[in-house]
């Protein structure tokens, strides 16, 4: 069973009584260990992060003629398999993706054998996005990937899903099964909860306002994205507090979408070929229920290196479908950044926000929260050299709290049934990064 499938299991009623599997212990053991590698930092050769981020460097440490190759060989594979797939015919936005990944294929050879043509040989373009963003993310999903299994394969998830469903639908106007979908993104991955989403949608488990909601709402990057933006930002010394804010705005800043134009005038419609099904409310004790959801949960788990092998697969075919798009779309931001002023202008859109909120740095801050609708992580490239730890608190935040950018969730959005449009993503886009600033802000004014 995919990772992808045990969500949208859980996701469907269950009555009855309680299972009781043996091995219950996993849920408690299996979901401790995630949570270690994930969420609690560690000291290793003097420097403090989080398991995961240490492993990534050790991999970097251990085998550094090789790395290189890898993330290649990932690059290609992407490329590939965008058209081995067929997804390529899917829409001309696809196309055009499919496209770039073989551009970002060829700029990744170039990278290796080190023969990058005019100025892309510049420490600040082709070999950023290499070492800093590409190298990272190649071997981060895998490996969090693999170690995702714990966090998602054993009942944690269903727990925690039940135990959140009373406060969406006052709070996001979804009903209470989306809070399984919003934990799947957040610890997992938005491609995950996108796939859930449209697979619940299209069987009429969700309307079309409410999938629309959920996609552009909770589809975040998972924790393993996260980790590169600190980094990018020195602000794995707080980790544990960017995490949680991060979350917290991200979720805030959706339940004032909801409310605004375009989602509250997409049509709260269930799809046109399903079977409208509606939550029941939970009847009884909650913490009975949540425990009866972890339990359908644990009975049906693979076994753990059944787990291990089916997410370190989602994660290799998830880094290889982004590592050709951050050297294409992401090397694309990065000229139109230093020979136009296309992210300036846009960023000028921001900047009554920057400034009502006294966010250092304004024009700055603008330009680079603009640069988040290509490439999630160039708002991070565009503040790191700042003194300011709030401007760069406050941009990490927004890089993923504005949830939608082109090189890789907007096609992966537009590829569903899903009734939301281009111009929706862009003006979505455009409300999540104002309301960010305006949140986020006052926050690390405290924090800083």
């Amino acid at each position: 069973m995919t990772s992808t499938d045990s969500v949208y299991s859980s996701i469907q009623s269950h009555d009855g009584e309680i299972p009781q599997p043996g091995g219950r212990w996993k849920l408690f053991l299996y979901s401790a260990i995630g949570a270690f590698v994930f969420f609690l930092p560690v000291t290793y050769q003097d420097k403090r992060s989080i398991p995961l981020d240490h492993m990534v460097t050790m991999v970097r440490e251990g085998i550094p003629a090789a790395v290189p190759w890898i993330i290649f060989a990932l690059a290609v594979y992407g490329t590939v398999r965008s058209f081995t797939s067929g997804a390529f015919k899917e829409s001309a936005l696809q196309a055009v993706f499919a496209v770039l990944n073989i551009v970002g294929a060829v700029i990744s050879f170039l990278m290796v054998i080190d023969a990058l043509p005019w100025v892309l040989g510049d420490e600040d373009l082709v070999p950023f996005l290499w070492n800093s963003i590409a190298i990272p993310v190649g071997l981060i999903v895998p490996i969090g990937g693999a170690f995702l299994a714990f966090l998602i394969g054993f009942g944690l998830l269903e727990f925690v899903g039940v135990l959140m469903q009373p406060i969406m639908r006052p709070l996001w106007k979804t009903p209470g099964r989306s809070a399984i979908d919003a934990v799947a993104s957040f610890v997992g991955s938005y491609s995950l909860g996108i796939l859930v989403t449209d697979r619940v949608y299209q069987k009429g488990g969700y309307t079309g306002r409410e999938a629309a909601i959920i996609a552009t709402g909770f589809s975040t990057v998972s924790a393993a994205f996260m980790v590169i933006v600190a980094k990018q930002l020195d602000l794995m010394k707080v980790w544990g507090t960017y995490f949680i804010v991060t979350l917290i705005v991200t979720f805030v800043v959706t339940a004032i979408t909801v409310r605004i134009p375009p989602l509250r005038t997409i049509p709260d419609e269930y799809f046109a070929d399903a079977h409208p099904d509606p939550e029941k409310p939970v009847e009884g004790s909650r913490i009975k229920n949540a425990w009866r959801e972890a339990m359908l949960a644990l009975q049906r788990a693979p076994s753990l290196w059944e787990s291990i092998w089916a997410n370190l697969r989602d994660g290799v075919r998830m880094a290889a479908a982004i590592v050709p798009s951050i050297m294409s779309v992401g090397l694309i931001g990065l000229l139109l950044a230093r020979f136009t002023p296309i992210f300036e202008w846009i960023g000028y859109l921001f900047y009554p926000f920057a400034w009502v909120v006294q966010l250092p740095e304004p024009v700055l801050a603008g330009k680079g929260a603009a640069m988040g609708i290509a490439e999630m992580f160039l708002p991070a490239t565009a503040v790191a050299g700042s003194d300011s730890m709030v401007l760069k608190f406050v941009i990490g935040v927004v890089a993923v709290s504005a949830i939608i950018f082109f090189s890789a969730l907007v096609p992966c959005i537009l590829a569903t049934k899903i009734p939301v449009k281009l111009t929706h993503l862009v003006i979505i886009w455009f409300e999540r990064v104002a309301l960010t600033i305006l949140i986020a802000t006052p926050i690390a004014h405290l924090l800083f």
